[in-house]
């Protein structure tokens, strides 16, 4: 899934980027949430689309609506003083049909916040104050939160991941042609969960949460290892602002 931003072309592109941003990160600073957070782990994410996931590039989905999800498994984290040790959070969502999904961020057809179930009540709370800072939650007005066993399970160069009863998908990394896997780095309007990922294909995907019954086959996967924090986004979010500020400049200028 890919959930997360995009940025194409100047001053539109950029305010979807930031409508991400702020969209993600609103419903849980109010009041502002002063709380320092830091996790590390792995991203798995898959979807609907043909590989490469053809999102990050202001392209179309392959199909008529893009739908997958993002998986983070937390090797180490902190909410504060809540430990979030081997906890995963994940978002499954779907665009509008001939939509990406970054440009039609708001406007979803769902999106949902799956919360790991084996975390106590207090890491719940930290990990879906977490969740609505760095995922998607708030791109559709159609939102749930769940409490699912997510799994994943690496049998050589798979990886399956379970987001309990709701949905799975196994995928690979692809070849590149000298040898390692293709990597994307600083995709435009990249977050910084998303600054670099390896590019694969699904074996298979499934999903039936949402009134959906998706069953895909050698679609998009991403893989990517990340380290963020309150801080990172924090200054993602006042580098955007100050770029659009800069293009609303620019754009006012141009027409006097």
């Amino acid at each position: 899934m890919k959930p997360t931003s995009l940025v194409l072309s100047s001053l539109g592109a950029l305010a979807v980027t930031f409508f991400c941003f702020v969209s993600t990160a609103g419903a849980t600073d109010e009041p502002k949430d002063k709380t320092q957070w830091k996790i590390t782990g792995q991203l798995e994410e898959a979807c609907s689309c043909d590989a490469a996931c053809p999102c990050w590039f202001d392209s179309k989905p392959t199909k008529m609506t893009c739908g997958g999800g993002q998986v983070l498994f937390i090797e180490k984290g902190n909410y504060g003083k809540v430990k979030l040790d081997g906890l995963a959070i994940a978002n499954m969502g779907q665009s509008p049909e001939g939509q990406t999904m970054m440009n039609s961020f708001g406007n979803w057809n769902f999106s949902y916040n799956y919360i790991d179930e084996k975390a106590t009540s207090e890491q719940r709370k930290a990990l879906e104050a977490i969740a609505g800072k760095i995922l998607p939650g708030s791109a559709s007005k159609k939102t749930e939160i769940r409490y699912a066993a997510i799994t994943r399970k690496i049998d050589g160069k798979d990886h399956e991941i379970t987001l309990g009863q709701y949905g799975s998908f196994r995928g690979h990394l692809i070849e590149g042609g000298l040898g390692g896997s293709p990597k994307i780095v600083n995709p435009p309007g990249a977050d910084p969960l998303h600054h670099e990922y390896a590019q694969g294909r699904t074996s298979k995907m499934a999903y039936n949460d949402a009134d959906q019954n998706w069953s895909w086959e050698n679609s998009n996967y991403m893989y990517g290892t990340f380290t963020v924090d309150n801080v990172q986004y924090e200054k993602y979010a006042a580098g955007l602002a100050q770029k659009m500020g800069q293009m609303k400049s620019e754009k006012a200028a141009e027409k006097q």
